[in-house]
């Protein structure tokens, strides 16, 4: 499937660049393999979710009251620089 991005012309030149140092034409393979490879870092695994699962109820109601805070005012607060 084809798609466009948005890249500088520094990044292209340094695709360029990795690509000629492989012996390949062109970049669009390594904008796929670095895809790949931040989708497979970023997903959540099974043993991930049942990690997490697992620690539900590890903090005492002062711990995650006071976390539940640190988030709100986080997100307020980022909410604020968006606008």
């Amino acid at each position: 499937m084809r798609t466009t991005i948005e890249i500088d012309n520094r990044l292209r030149a340094k695709l360029l660049a990795l690509a000629a140092r492989r012996g390949i034409r062109g970049y669009s393979p390594i904008v796929r393999e670095a895809i790949e490879e931040y989708i497979a870092r970023h997903e959540m695994t099974s043993a991930d979710l049942e990690e997490i699962l697992s620690l539900k109820g590890s903090l005492g109601k002062e711990e995650a009251e006071e976390a539940q805070k640190a988030a709100q005012e986080f997100w307020s607060r980022w909410r604020s620089c968006r606008s």
